[in-house]
């Protein structure tokens, strides 16, 4: 689910603000999927293993001294706590502010980021067996979100977005 910073004029976690130089209030931020951090990292454990099995090989065969596999294993283990430090941290996807949006992390998004003012109208679409949300603006590009990428809610992901639509309020348009 999404969690909300507080405030006018609070820094958004991560350092980023949508907009900047413009102050945000009632930002929300949708973090990366519980389910895609795990399949990270066990893609990357599986590649460490294979990575650790090639090595060991090497090492016995060419009669290298065990150090050097020490020393693969101290870089392996090392690597692990550094991709799982930065799996447990929240990593938005998406940001969301009374004034618009930006999307991180997702290849083939579109438009990355746009204000409020310029969207003409939402929608929901399977895209290549994923279900996604299709943010569309008035010049005719548009934003594509899987949700499976987002932690949380899809429903109340899409109604977040509705809620800020409707109250476009002192957004002025192009």
């Amino acid at each position: 689910m999404g969690t909300s910073v507080p405030g006018p004029g609070s820094p958004p976690s991560g350092g980023t603000r949508c907009n900047q130089g413009v102050t945000a209030t009632n930002q929300i931020n949708y973090g990366l999927a519980p389910q895609l951090r795990a399949r990270l990292m066990g893609l990357f454990l599986a590649g460490i293993g294979i990575t650790l099995l090639v090595m060991t090989i090497v090492v016995v065969a060419l009669r290298l001294p065990g150090d050097v596999l020490s020393a693969v294993v101290i870089l392996t283990v090392v690597g692990v706590f550094t991709l799982g430090f930065f799996l447990v941290r929240r990593w938005y996807v998406v940001q969301i502010d009374d004034i618009g949006y930006q999307v991180r992390f997702v290849r083939g998004a579109g438009e990355t980021n746009a204000r409020w003012a310029d969207v003409e109208d939402l929608a929901t679409a399977e895209i290549h067996g994923s279900k996604c949300v299709v943010i569309r603006l008035r010049d005719g590009r548009s934003t594509t979100i899987p949700v499976e990428l987002i932690e949380g809610d899809r429903e109340e992901f899409v109604e977040e977005i509705k809620r800020r639509l409707a109250g476009r309020h002192g957004n002025s348009k192009k």
